[in-house]
């Protein structure tokens, strides 16, 4: 975790992290207590898109600098920026003490409606149930979307659970990432009553 000292004498938690690949380049740059500006350029035009809305209803400072094999498919590009964006939430979490560890947001988009409830404790599982009807919004195929989640919950160290229903698929894989951003929110918050982990082991992980 990048520590410093802002104006306000408080540690601000952000780190920077970068991964480079024959496939990918991906550079995330993450303030967890930011207030949601994002600046995000994948090549893959919806995934900017979701990536944005999670960090503007997340209030975390984003930017994610990505390129990679789009001549052969999105795959590469889309998991790698999960990967490392899962990385810079859990080295600017460092050892997670003080967080409230859990959160949980239910977000209406429409017709649509998504779940999402996380333990940002370092297990790491996922548990994805989106019904799209279509293969692609946009550049981006809708499979990768869970895939996506299940990458970013590997390697954030996150237990993440996300439901969802709706007939628009645009709709349906924005309300999910508004409800994820809103969900980290809560769980990578400081809870001024917490010392330590929000364990009865005493540890995390």
């Amino acid at each position: 975790m990048a520590t410093t000292i802002g104006e306000t004498g408080l540690s601000e938690r952000t780190a920077t992290v970068r991964r480079k690949t024959r496939e990918t380049d991906v550079e995330v740059r993450l303030r967890l207590d930011g207030t949601g500006e994002a600046d995000i350029t994948t090549g893959v035009g919806f995934y900017d898109h979701l990536l944005g809305s999670l960090a503007h209803h997340g209030l975390f400072d984003l930017t994610i600098r990505a390129s990679g094999d789009l001549g052969i498919d999105e795959h590469h590009t889309v998991e790698d920026v999960a990967i490392v964006l899962g990385s810079a939430f859990a080295e600017a979490l460092g050892d997670r003490a003080g967080i409230a560890r859990f959160g949980d947001s239910s977000v209406p988009m429409d017709e649509s409606v998504a779940t999402a409830i996380l333990d940002i404790g370092g297990r790491a599982y996922a548990v994805i149930d989106l019904p799209f009807n279509g293969e692609r919004v946009g550049e981006l195929p809708l499979q990768l979307v869970e895939h996506a989640l299940e990458a970013f919950a590997k390697s954030a160290g996150a237990t993440l659970h996300i439901s969802g229903s709706g007939r628009n698929d645009h709709h349906l894989a924005e309300a999910t990432f508004k409800a994820l951003g809103r969900a980290l929110r809560v769980a990578t918050a400081i809870d001024p009553r917490r010392t330590g982990v929000a364990s009865t082991k005493g540890s995390l992980g």
